[in-house]
């Protein structure tokens, strides 16, 4: 049996696209976990494109007993998400902030970045020829950017990543059946960050309200909605999500990209020469190895998907990554290959729950790639000392990548 990267890298072993390998079907029902996985690139675009058959509020089918064994109310954690928003209240509460992440306002961000980007990389210590990636540039460059945008000190960026760590944490699939003790201490380990995360948040929501700032923490305290102010939960969670996927994408989208340029160095040779295939080799970093591998969404009637007949009322994983290699729509689809054009990935989703942060995540990772072009004639794994991945399962990105720079 052929040994891929994402063994020698140890990735988690339910990410099978990641081996070279196709689904048994597109569309499964995975009894043993209580919901469905969609693993084909038009099954999961369908979904992605029609919210009123797919809903994206996945709480409504949690189980009570679940929440309460957790302490959990699940109501005042969602209120305000906009990832878990339906029609109308979605386009309504995402108007909110697209002006922050108009054309306009993310190009103007370029020289911020490009700052940023440098003064990590000052303070990098590469005396000794190394760099690494993701605690010197790839995990604090984007943090700074939304933290600045927001209206929340940078500077706090360690205490979100203790937070987000444990927010993550867990390397058990998630399940809607009941918990084992090791998945019951997962998910509490989980909502212990996202509590610490939420709490923070709500300080600097509660201090806008008395006193108002030129930042996007303050638009969202005075924001209305018909006429109504946003409630506390609802701000805190807005604001949550924007953090949360402000920098986690960013920062595996980044980390992914000089990975793949350094298992595939006749792109990085290609693209170090011809800085017009730098955006190209984000979008099939992006495809090749998809940040967050998977999105949920319930039925809202019955329906037939991909020859598949799912009842009403059932949560879909709908497996992006998996989609990003599916062969009906991707020649190849186990080669890197910037030169891919269509590139329909679906990394960043599709439909009205597109990214909204796409723009910005695209322009970090551009900006910093062509500096770290600059700056090192070359950017290498070491032998001996593999790249970490994250450990969830719905996910695939670097969280140390430790390289030589010359």
């Amino acid at each position: 049996m052929t040994t891929t990267l994402a063994d020698t890298w140890g990735l988690h072993e339910s990410q099978f696209w990641l081996r070279g390998r196709q689904p048994a079907e597109r569309v499964q029902h995975a009894a043993d976990l209580g919901f469905w996985n969609v693993y084909g690139h038009p099954e999961a675009e369908e979904i992605l494109r029609d919210p009123a058959t797919y809903s994206s509020d996945t709480t409504r089918l949690v189980p009570k007993e679940m929440m309460e064994d957790q302490d959990i109310d699940l109501e005042a954690m969602s209120a305000g998400n906009l990832l878990q928003l339906d029609p109308p209240l979605h386009n309504k509460m995402r108007k909110l902030v697209s002006r922050a992440f108009t054309p306009k306002v993310v190009a103007d961000l370029e020289p911020r970045i490009a700052a940023v980007t440098n003064e990590m990389l000052d303070a990098a210590d590469t005396s000794d020829g190394r760099l690494e990636l993701v605690e010197d540039l790839a995990y604090p460059l984007p943090v700074i950017v939304i933290a600045e945008l927001l209206g929340v000190p940078a500077s706090d960026r360690y205490l979100f990543k203790g937070w987000v760590d444990k927010l993550f944490s867990s390397s058990e699939q998630f399940s809607l059946k009941e918990q084992s003790e090791v998945r019951q201490e997962s998910v509490k380990n989980s909502l212990d960050g996202q509590k610490a995360l939420i709490e923070y948040l709500g300080g600097h929501v509660d201090e806008r309200r008395k006193q108002p700032r030129e930042d996007l923490l303050t638009k969202l305290v005075e924001a209305e909605l018909d006429g109504e102010k946003l409630t506390r939960n609802e701000v805190v969670n807005f604001a949550n999500v924007l953090l949360l996927a402000g920098h986690i994408t960013t920062t595996m989208l980044l980390g992914n990209a000089v990975l793949c340029l350094d298992t595939h160095p006749e792109w990085d040779e290609r693209a170090r020469a011809d800085r017009s295939l730098v955006p190209p080799v984000i979008e099939e970093s992006l495809r090749y190895l998809s940040p967050f591998a998977a999105v949920a969404r319930t039925t809202n009637r019955e329906v037939e998907l991909g020859g598949t007949t799912i009842p009403a009322d059932q949560m879909l994983m709908v497996w992006v990554a998996a989609a990003n290699r599916d062969e009906r729509v991707f020649p190849d689809p186990d080669t890197f290959d910037a030169s891919r054009d269509p590139n329909p990935h679906l990394a960043l989703g599709r439909g009205i729950h597109f990214c909204i942060g796409a723009p910005l995540a695209r322009l970090e990772g551009r900006v910093a790639l062509n500096i770290l072009f600059d700056r090192y004639p070359a950017l290498r794994t070491i032998p001996g000392e593999a790249p970490k991945f994250q450990v969830n399962p719905n996910m695939t990105g670097v969280r140390e990548l430790p390289l030589t720079t010359g």
